[in-house]
C-alpha cells in the first residue's frame, strides 16, 4: 500500500540538499522542521506563493522500499544492540540514480531522531543519528574528517589520521550515536590504494562505535565494493534494500499507478481533476522509466507551471512540455509522425 507521508521531500537530493544535513545542527533542524502537508478540508485556501512553495517542497510518498528499510533498520538496531561489535549487522540501500535512496535514508534518520526526542529526558544531549556523505575520491583521512565535521570535532592540518579516528570514535560513543547513515558509498573504490584504505577505515569505525551503520549508493552490488576480501566482509554483514525503479505491474498490483495516485492526491491545484494522472500511468512510466525521483520532479514542475500560467491543472500536454533530467529524457524519446523505422517505406 502506497500512502502519502507528511514529510519534506528529499527525492534524490533535490529539495533537501545533503550538505545541509551533514552537521548535527543541520540534521536536527531537518528532523524537527514541520513537514509539508497536503491541503486539508476546512482550511482557508492558500495563496499562490504559498502553493508554489508547497509544490517546491511537496511530500514524500511512502514506497515499498522505504517501508522495507524502516522495518529493517528497527530490527537490525535491536539485533545489534547486544552483539559483539565484530559481528554487528548493517544495511545497504542500493539502486539506480533518481530512485529515492537518499530520501529513504533521510526519512529513516528523521524517524529515529524523533523517536529518540520523544523518549529523551530533560537535559538529554545525546545524538541519536549521524549522516555523512562520502567525499569524492575519498581517502581514509578525508572520510574521517567528514565524520568529525558532523559533530563539530576540531580537526587541524597537523593531526594524523589515527588521531582524528580516535577523536571520532570517542566522541561518537560518548554522544550516544546509535544510527550512522553513510550516503554516496559508491564513491569508494577499494581497487585503488586510497579507496581500499577508506573502506578499511569504515570497517574499523564500525567495530569501535556501538551503532548500526546504514549505507546508500548507486548500484552498490555491481561495484568494486562487493569484490575481493573487503567486499566479501561487507557482503557477509550487510543486507541489501533495493530502491529500484517501480514496475508498472507486480502480480495483480500496480505500484507505479498507486504512487501516481498518492502524489495526485497531495496536489493543491484548484482546477485539477483527481483521477486524470493515474489514467496516464503508462505514459508516465515510459516517460520516467519508473524512477521515483524523475516522477516527483515531473509532477512538481508541472504543478508549478500550472500555478504560474493560471491553468491550475496538470494535463498530458503540460507534462509533455516539461524538460526532465537528462537520464529520463534519454530514456524517453517519443516518436513523432516524421520518425520512421530504418528501412520502412516513406
Amino acid at each position: 500500500m502506497v500512502n502519502t507521508s507528511r514529510a519534506t521531500d528529499a527525492q534524490e537530493q533535490e529539495t533537501v540538499e545533503p550538505g545541509a544535513v551533514t552537521t548535527w545542527d543541520g540534521f536536527a533542524r531537518f528532523a524537527a522542521t514541520p513537514p509539508s502537508a497536503p491541503p486539508q478540508a476546512g482550511e482557508p485556501p492558500r495563496t499562490v506563493e504559498e502553493r508554489l512553495a508547497y509544490h517546491s517542497a511537496f511530500v514524500t510518498v511512502r514506497t515499498p522500499a522505504l517501508d522495507a528499510l524502516s522495518r529493517s533498520v528497527r530490527t537490525v538496531m535491536i539485533l545489534g544492540r547486544h552483539q559483539p561489535v565484530t559481528a554487528r549487522p548493517s544495511l545497504i540501500v542500493t539502486g539506480p540514480a533518481t530512485t529515492g535512496k537518499t530520501t529513504a535514508l533521510l526519512q529513516v534518520g528523521r524517524a529515529c531522531h524523533l523517536a529518540h526526542t520523544r523518549r529523551a529526558h530533560p537535559g538529554d544531549e545525546s545524538v541519536p543519528v549521524a549522516y555523512v556523505l562520502v567525499p569524492p575520491a575519498a581517502t581514509a583521512k578525508t572520510l574521517a574528517a567528514e565524520f568529525a565535521r558532523y559533530l563539530g570535532i576540531p580537526v587541524t592540518a597537523r593531526m594524523t589520521q589515527a588521531q582524528i579516528t580516535t577523536a571520532v570514535c570517542h566522541t561518537y560513543t560518548a554522544a550516544g550515536v546509535r544510527l550512522v547513515l553513510i550516503d554516496e558509498i559508491h564513491r569508494l573504490n577499494p581497487r585503488t590504494t586510497s579507496g581500499a584504505e577508506a573502506a578499511d577505515w569504515i570497517k574499523d569505525v564500525t567495530e569501535r562505535v556501538p551503532a548500526t551503520f546504514v549505507y546508500a549508493g548507486i548500484d552498490v552490488a555491481s561495484t568494486a565494493l562487493f569484490s575481493g576480501v573487503r567486499g566479501a566482509q561487507l557482503a557477509g554483514r550487510a543486507c541489501l534494500i533495493d530502491c529500484g525503479a517501480l514496475p508498472a505491474r507486480l502480480g495483480t498490483r500496480e505500484p507505479f499507478r498507486d504512487l501516481i495516485t498518492a502524489m495526485e492526491q497531495a496536489l493543491d491545484l484548484h482546477a485539477h481533476r483527481n483521477g486524470s494522472l493515474p489514467r496516464l500511468a503508462p505514459y508516465l512510466h515510459e516517460r520516467t522509466a519508473g524512477r521515483i525521483g524523475s516522477l516527483a520532479r515531473l509532477i512538481r514542475q508541472a504543478a508549478i507551471e500550472a500555478l504560474l500560467d493560471g491553468t491550475e491543472k496538470i494535463t498530458k500536454a503540460s507534462l509533455d512540455s516539461v524538460r526532465l533530467d537528462h537520464l529520463a529524457e534519454e530514456h524517453y524519446r517519443p516518436r513523432t509522425p516524421t520518425t520512421r523505422r530504418r528501412g520502412s517505406p516513406a
